[in-house]
């Protein structure tokens, strides 16, 4: 849908193609443009992963505006780059959240948690990583665990199911991959296997996490897991919430809103929020730094990129005589 209004809105036709993996919904939004929309405004295609670079690379595609992994985001670039295509990515993002220490950290652990277990960690902007004062440390974790425990994992159908599995068996199995790597890492504190059931579900799991090159911490994990990781120094803090090949977005959270607005100006992503998540408004524009994307989503900027400038520079015509020469 951010794609979808603006592009409209600058009177452009689109081809849209959803992951192989998750078409039912984009389907279901065809059939009520059809009923809306004059027949060839809007087309959805679906495939078996195997159409993407088609659709890129035509010579008939003016714009491509794609959302998915840093990794598929570089070859929609490089094949969009044939035919120089304007590109908007909007990709892949290891989101740190940030916790000073004038904060209770009760109040702040419960935000964190629900920042990262949102649709089970599937979402681009979920908290992946937090950075926890020492001395609030333990008493992050313990009010970290005692929400994990009280989720209620289940079939969305289920009443009362607070999180459902993740979405695809490719998915499930890198995400056991990073619990397998946590137990020998980090201390799980909560969860850490996937539940004995059918289906894609992993129990929420926080990992008291040692060091910042675990891929449990450096990789966008895409499901309900939540490494916690201590600091002592906030200029090392943010430098290690920095660094990484990501920029898409970061929490900030901190009783004094000053201080903890100084400290967004040196976090290198493209949104910073502060003492809230997912704070996402359709007139505030939205892009990721860094490896996280190129170009913008919603607001202004978002409609220019469905636009494509075109000046006319005019001045009135030299009023010349039949034999004058211009410039004499």
């Amino acid at each position: 849908m951010n794609k979808l209004g603006p592009a409209l809105i600058t009177g452009n036709t689109l081809v849209i193609k959803p992951a192989p993996t998750t078409p039912l919904t984009t389907r279901l939004l065809g059939e009520l443009c059809q009923a809306i929309l004059p027949a060839g405004v809007v087309n959805i295609i679906c495939d078996q992963n195997d159409l993407g670079s088609l659709l890129v690379g035509h010579p008939g595609v003016a714009k491509i505006a794609f959302t998915g992994s840093t990794a598929t985001g570089r070859k929609v670039m490089a094949t969009a780059a044939e035919g120089v295509k304007r590109v908007t990515l909007e990709l892949g993002g290891n989101d740190a959240a940030l916790v000073l220490d004038d904060v209770d950290p009760i109040v702040a652990a419960r935000k964190v948690f629900a920042g990262a277990m949102a649709n089970a960690g599937q979402v681009c902007v979920a908290i992946k990583r937090v950075y926890v004062p020492e001395a609030l440390h333990d008493e992050f974790c313990a009010e970290l665990v005692r929400l994990a425990g009280a989720m209620v994992v289940d079939d969305g159908a289920v009443p009362g199911s607070m999180m459902g599995p993740l979405q695809n068996e490719m998915q499930f199995e890198k995400v056991k991959a990073l619990l397998d790597g946590a137990r020998t890492r980090g201390t799980i504190l909560a969860g850490g296997a996937a539940l004995d059931r059918p289906g894609y579900f992993i129990a929420p799991t926080i990992v008291a996490a040692q060091d910042d090159t675990d891929p449990l911490v450096s990789e966008e994990q895409f499901g309900p897991i939540l490494p916690v990781l201590r600091y002592r120094d906030l200029d090392d803090a943010v430098r290690r919430v920095n660094d990484s090949i990501y920029g898409l977005a970061a929490t900030i959270w901190s009783s004094s809103e000053a201080r903890a607005r100084e400290i967004a100006a040196r976090i290198d992503a493209g949104t910073v929020w502060i003492n809230q998540h997912l704070a996402m408004d359709p007139s505030i524009p939205f892009r990721g730094a860094k490896q996280s994307g190129i170009g913008g989503e919603l607001g202004l900027a978002g409609l220019h990129e469905y636009t494509q400038a075109h000046v006319v520079n005019s001045v009135p015509l030299a009023n010349v005589g039949p034999h004058e020469e211009v410039g004499s």
